[in-house]
């Protein structure tokens, strides 16, 4: 090799070298030197070059190009970081998604079995109400159940009213008849002729209901209940009228 030829593949390899060098420096955060100092390390370099005897000179080539693979091995590897960063902050927000929607998922099913437990208590309960009330009726006696007797009291007069009206209505009952006759199936009002339990009037209207219904308060009972049911709906609804009217 020539002494021009090897100077100018060492003006090459100084400028490449150099040129790697700068790039390096931008890489790693330095700042990149002006082109005339570049021009000036170059002509240094090749000056060096040609100054290396001929036997050296395929040496200093072969370090110029491992410099130069090494510069574009950190780029990519820079590269390659950055990539890899970007994908896991894309692969993060992936799960927080997922993650979120199973979440939101969990609290739906959740309320949906709250709710049709709720449903299913409800519905329970409503079935119980509806077999005790159905129990309760299928409990009720009438009138021909008891046996006559010669006198009453009145624990035993409110005993056979509590067998023979349904239970949700036996208070308002009672209500009435406390008021009527304080359980004396014997009660007269001599000014207006009312009698029994319920202060029929007349008297006589409860005949309809037994030929005993002078003696018999199951008898009475028997009649009061129809009549409430049929004028008011219920005893409930004839004690509702009471509270206003203070009759019935």
């Amino acid at each position: 090799m020539s002494r021009i030829s090897v100077r100018g593949f060492a003006v090459a390899s100084a400028t490449a070298v150099t040129t790697v060098g700068a790039v390096v420096g931008v890489a790693s955060g330095g700042t990149a030197q002006p082109a005339s100092d570049n021009l000036e390390a170059a002509a240094a370099d090749t000056t060096l070059l040609a100054e290396i005897p001929a036997g050296r000179q395929a040496q200093v080539q072969v370090a110029s190009l491992t410099q130069q693979a090494e510069a574009q091995a950190a780029v990519a590897d820079s590269t390659a970081q950055k990539s890899a960063e970007e994908a896991a902050r894309v692969q993060a927000a992936k799960d927080a998604h997922a993650k979120k929607a199973a979440a939101d998922k969990e609290e739906a099913e959740a309320k949906a079995k709250a709710k049709a437990e709720a449903e299913k208590e409800a519905k329970e309960k409503a079935e119980r109400e509806d077999a005790k009330e159905r129990s309760s009726r299928s409990e009720i006696r009438s009138a021909s159940a008891f046996a006559p007797q010669s006198s009453y009291s009145v624990s035993e007069v409110q005993a056979m009213a509590r067998q023979m009206v349904p239970g949700d209505q036996f208070q308002c009952f009672s209500n009435i008849v406390n008021h009527e006759s304080t359980w004396n199936y014997k009660a007269s009002n001599p000014s207006s002729g009312a009698y029994g339990l319920v202060q029929a009037l007349p008297g006589s209207k409860m005949a309809s209901a037994g030929a005993d219904w002078q003696t018999n308060p199951a008898t009475q009972i028997k009649w009061g209940l129809g009549y409430m049911n049929e004028r008011y709906g219920s005893p409930c609804g004839a004690w509702s009228f009471w509270q206003a009217n203070h009759w019935y």
